[in-house]
């Protein structure tokens, strides 16, 4: 079981900068979990945003590399996603998910980002 919240969200123009953070806890050891970041705009697919896994890798969409950084925070059981050069086309509620090695997903209840033009 993992239990998982986001914070940092909010309203920020474009151009401008933002942290997200998700604060994970359960019985699944947090450094065994591949983490991730999706979102959700209004009457779009949610979509991947960024990944990192348990040995570190870390995966993009392209709409986002170069701008977004994902990282992870093994003794604090943490995940961060920090969104540089903001666009109002990034905004969407993002939500926070957790994959464990049997492929069972946990989601954040979500962080909404809004990025003014």
């Amino acid at each position: 079981q993992v239990q998982l919240v986001e914070s940092g969200g909010g309203l920020v123009q474009a151009g401008g900068s933002l942290r997200l953070s998700c604060a994970a806890s359960g019985g699944i050891m947090f450094s065994t979990l591949a983490m991730a970041w999706h979102r959700q705009a209004p009457g779009k697919q949610r979509e991947l945003v960024a990944a990192i896994t348990n040995g570190g890798s870390r995966n993009y969409a392209d709409s986002v590399k170069g701008r977004f950084t994902i990282s992870r925070d093994n003794a604090k059981n943490t995940v961060d996603l920090r969104m540089n050069s903001l666009k109002p086309e990034d905004t969407a509620v993002y939500y926070c998910n957790a994959v464990t090695v049997y492929d069972i997903n946990y989601w954040g209840k979500g962080t909404l980002v809004t990025v003014s033009s």
